[in-house]
């Protein structure tokens, strides 16, 4: 496996080199972005945000904010379109998921985005590495919301069962393209595999948990299958959404071929809105974590986890201890 992304298996003569002015990055202007950075450099933690090469870290940085990326920086496929290298990963680290506890109190953080390379070099694909880091963040910082944003398992139900015993509020799993591109744009990933992957997550918890995904345009996908793609994810229980534009990280990956314009995100954004998504970020910039902490999930969904985590705990259960809503007291007259 090369550590220089993957080979080609699309025409390099159909990308389109220059970006319209609608992408754009903005460069770090806010002493938060660099207090992000000596921290994640102080606990020797990756980022998604860094290794994908994401276009929003510097204003998510900024906001001191970032997506964790857990069981090394090294993935055991080689995807077309991701920029995280591919070679044989390190062990795991045994304190990282006390690490990422740790930051994520001295960032006093609401909301984290927990995520990973693909590691199908390990029987569980990393699940309990998953478990673990939930279970580290919470007991840190009992109140934070918990993203995770995670591989297939290879389809392994005991292995997707042991991240969602650990009761995260929102579970990712990206589709990442269509169904026809999927053979050229995702290594060894499979289109109703992942789909299934998200229903069964949601199965395993009776229902108690946001489900979450994710495609990049421009890859040369056809409105049509954009549409179905998004019945097919509403079919498999999946309520927020992402849309962004795929980026090419390196002229070994996959080309660029379209730019879709703004007009065109927000429409899909309309269009998966009507069909019943909760909650859809659409936009070229938009990636899976981008402003993740704008969606909240349900409240019976936080209630349920709450009301388990306590359960487990031998804690009895009260109303003072569910994240229920502030009444106005207007309300009340």
């Amino acid at each position: 496996m090369s550590a220089c992304g993957p080979k080609m298996k699309m025409d390099p003569t159909l990308h389109r080199e220059q970006k319209p002015s609608w992408i754009k990055v903005r460069l770090p202007n806010n002493p938060a972005f660099w207090s992000t950075k000596s921290l994640i450099t102080d606990l020797k933690l990756v980022t998604v945000c860094e290794e994908a090469q994401c276009p929003n870290r510097w204003e998510c940085w900024g906001q001191g904010t970032a997506t964790f990326m857990i069981a090394g920086d090294k993935c055991t496929r080689a995807c077309g379109f991701c920029a995280v290298k591919t070679a044989k990963p390190d062990a795991l680290e045994s304190d990282e998921p006390a690490r990422i506890a740790e930051a994520t109190s001295r960032m006093n953080l609401k909301h984290i985005v927990i995520t990973a390379v693909a590691r199908d070099d390990l029987k569980d694909g990393g699940a309990e590495h998953f478990r673990e880091t939930i279970t580290a963040v919470r007991q840190v910082n009992p109140g934070i919301i918990i993203e995770v944003l995670v591989p297939d398992f290879n389809d392994r139900d005991w292995a997707l069962q042991l991240v969602m015993d650990a009761r995260p509020h929102i579970f990712n799993h990206n589709l990442e393209t269509v169904e026809r591109l999927t053979p050229l744009v995702r290594s060894r990933a499979k289109y109703q595999r992942s789909l299934t992957v998200l229903k069964k997550a949601k199965e395993m918890v009776d229902g108690h948990v946001a489900t979450k995904s994710g495609m990049m345009l421009g890859l040369g996908e056809r409105r049509e299958e954009i549409l179905t793609a998004m019945d097919d994810l509403l079919a498999h229980d999946v309520t927020v959404l992402t849309l962004g534009q795929y980026l090419r990280p390196t002229p070994k990956h996959l080309p660029v071929v379209e730019y879709i314009h703004p007009d065109q995100f927000e429409e899909y954004k309309q269009i998966a809105l009507e069909k019943g998504f909760r909650h859809v970020a659409s936009g070229p910039l938009v990636r899976s974590s981008y402003h993740a902490a704008d969606f909240r999930p349900e409240l019976d969904v936080l209630q349920s986890i709450e009301s388990d985590l306590r359960a487990s705990s031998g804690l009895e259960l009260g109303p003072e201890h569910l994240a229920l809503p502030e009444i106005k007291p207007s309300l009340l007259s």
